[in-house]
């Protein structure tokens, strides 16, 4: 069975900090920073990024359509 690896990129400064992602992760990959975006709100960002599969349920629940998903078939040698 392949293997993945994902990544994903949060839009920083669009995200709000409502948490949806992070609490639906199945992977514990993301956490709100303990910094804030222009606008004053914190924002998503990758904890445990060797975590992440690329199972794109962060970017399917986010309200405000703020984070990519990247997902690249881990090759074997």
């Amino acid at each position: 069975m392949a293997k993945f690896k994902g990544a994903i990129v949060v839009d920083a400064e669009r995200c709000k900090g409502c948490d949806i992602c992070v609490n639906n992760c199945p992977f514990d990959v993301l956490r709100l920073s303990k910094d804030v975006n222009t606008k004053g709100y914190t924002y998503s960002y990758m904890l445990n990024p060797d975590n992440c599969t690329g199972c794109a349920t962060c970017g399917y629940v986010c309200p405000d359509g703020c984070i990519q998903v990247y997902r690249v078939k881990e090759t074997t040698e």
